[in-house]
């Protein structure tokens, strides 16, 4: 029997009884900050497995974050992506590979054509 998956009120009731309420929101995001610094360690040294540890991390608090604020963080992430794929997007030179800017921001030093978010494979940008 495999275990269920995670749900983020599951994760928020765990978070609550495990910490207590939360009672500043800013504490989880800042707290959340951490682990991304956490994360990026682990990227830099290529520790893919301490990499995925410390996601989890962020991802819990951004749960928690979620649950104590009054919204679904799927739900807020299907809403962010629909904005995303109807923006124009720069592709980002071959440093930042995998990211881009908006097309609305000012325009990068570089030629490059603009794609429309899902038009072009892999030209999808941060958000």
């Amino acid at each position: 029997m495999t275990n269920p998956r995670e749900t983020q009120s599951a994760i928020a009731l765990w978070g609550e009884e495990t910490f207590g309420p939360v009672s500043d929101p800013v504490a989880l995001a800042r707290r959340a900050s951490m682990e991304m610094d956490e994360l990026i360690e682990a990227l830099e040294k290529g520790d893919t497995e301490e990499a995925a540890r410390e996601t989890a991390d962020v991802l819990i608090l951004l749960n928690r974050l979620g649950t104590t604020l009054g919204f679904e963080l799927s739900d807020a992430v299907d809403a962010k992506m629909k904005v995303n794929r109807a923006r124009l997007w720069f592709p980002a030179g071959t440093e930042r590979a995998g990211i881009g800017t908006r097309a609305s921001a000012p325009s990068p030093a570089t030629t490059a054509p603009v794609f429309r978010s899902g038009t072009h494979r892999a030209r999808r940008g941060r958000s």
